[in-house]
């Protein structure tokens, strides 16, 4: 079975490279040619975990390749993906402009039946609207071929997208076709042999389901950092909290960590959008909108903390942040919150020095010579007033604080993902704040 993949972004990257490793002949697209050169090198553009030696694999094997042809891609193929970006506009609804320029070229460049699947995540009503674009690009043509339209929107956890894919959950996929539903049904037969679930319905439900389930999450993680500013002003521990209702079945245990606020690719994008086609239809999603306000609040709790601990001029201190990246496991900095902190202290006079594992390159792409950084944790420690914790990477989770208090000038932590022991805190001495729990400062 031969697959093209429009767009060698993270969901593209990762599905093409994935269903190649189950023995599907894949053709990824783009239009950059430097990329498309890398690629067949071997070289990613992202850091996922697992992704370069797959997709290095599967090259060399002739099961993945990687073209900036569009048209001679499809020839032969039996479904196209969408996978292009549609970031969010001004009014926060999502930009289709890429989604329907490949619709277009599709139907411009199609020469016998075709599955064309939306694997970007699209609002509700844009599989309609690729029908009408590929139906228009024909119709010009004055050619009559037949093909469908479904969506498949994807689930996958940056740091852990490999695993998502080859052991989902649940595949979603919409279609209105008989037809085309026995093709996709035999493009993901492998994930089907181990069990795993596949749910289809109509093409909006699945276009929603998408939406829905990153805005109940995002709920989650907002509805825990409220309850954990709660527990601030009463006394009360937020990881107490936590335990006592993730253990309640109906609520769970995931996403119910407080901290200093979501970022990422998919949670802040699809919550405004969803907000958006709400609106669209004259709805408001007011629990939504409540959550997207947390959340941009939540972000600079952590300046917050910072000015009250070292009062409002904060001209010449040096803060050593730790952790850049949204969350673990990804050099991805889009809506990170350390974004947020970082221009927050540098306004306010103070002088930056940061360290990420896989995250520094994309950092100084973002923000340039704004801030400094360090080779290792430990370099950015040298003369600190302050280290905050912003990203919990493994490596981060057993410092030493014996080092730690040799090298900075205060001995002040500020911990916005709660990864250390405030006892332990106590003992060495330190100065430590965290979310949603009781501040702990040495006499």
């Amino acid at each position: 079975m031969k697959i093209a993949i429009v767009g060698t972004g993270y969901v593209g990257l990762v599905t093409g490279t994935c269903f190649s490793d189950t023995g599907v002949n894949v053709t990824c697209i783009d239009i950059d040619q430097k990329k498309v050169d890398n690629l067949k090198k071997g070289i990613i553009p992202i850091y996922e975990p697992g992704l370069e030696t797959m997709l290095k694999k599967n090259v060399e094997k002739g099961r993945l390749d990687f073209s900036t042809s569009l048209k001679e891609s499809i020839q032969d193929a039996e479904v196209v993906f969408i996978a292009v970006g549609t970031p969010p506009d001004e009014d926060g609804s999502a930009d289709l402009t890429h989604v329907l320029n490949v619709a277009r070229e599709i139907g411009k460049h199609m020469d016998h039946y075709l599955v064309v699947v939306t694997k970007s995540t699209v609002p509700i009503g844009t599989s309609k609207k690729v029908k009408a674009a590929i139906q228009d690009e024909l119709e010009k043509r004055g050619v009559e071929l037949d093909f469908d339209v479904a969506s498949n929107p994807e689930f996958l956890k940056e740091g852990n997208a490999i695993d998502d894919f080859l052991r989902p959950d649940r595949i979603v996929v919409g279609t209105e076709s008989e037809k085309a539903r026995k093709v996709i049904e035999k493009l993901y037969k492998p994930f089907l042999l181990n069990g795993h679930p596949i749910l289809f319905m109509d093409i909006p439900s699945a276009e929603l389901t998408k939406y829905a389930a990153n805005s109940m999450l995002a709920t989650k993680i907002s509805f825990m950092n409220d309850i954990a500013n709660l527990c601030e002003l009463v006394g009360a521990d937020i990881a107490m909290v936590r335990k006592g209702i993730g253990s309640d079945s109906r609520i769970g245990n995931k996403f119910i960590y407080a901290g200093i606020g979501y970022g990422g690719s998919c949670f802040p994008k699809d919550v405004k959008a969803i907000i958006k086609t709400a609106e669209d239809y004259n709805y408001s999603l007011r629990l939504l909108k409540a959550v997207e306000a947390i959340n941009e609040d939540q972000k600079s709790v952590m300046y917050t903390k910072i000015k009250q601990h070292f009062g409002s001029n904060l001209a010449g201190k040096t803060f050593a942040i730790w952790g850049l990246s949204f969350k673990p496991n990804t050099d991805d900095m889009r809506e990170a919150p350390s974004l947020v902190i970082i221009n927050h202290l540098v306004k306010a006079g103070a002088k930056v020095k940061a360290y990420d594992p896989v995250a520094m390159e994309e950092a100084k792409r973002i923000l340039g010579d704004k801030i400094e950084y360090g080779k290792d944790p430990y370099d950015v420690l040298i003369d600190a007033d302050a280290m905050l914790m912003v990203t919990e990477w493994p490596e981060f989770r057993m410092p030493n604080l014996t080092v730690m208090e040799k090298l900075m000038k205060n001995k002040v932590i500020f911990d916005g993902r709660n990864i250390y022991d405030t006892e332990e805190m106590a003992e060495a001495g330190f100065t430590y704040y965290s979310i949603g729990r009781s501040d702990v400062k040495p006499e």
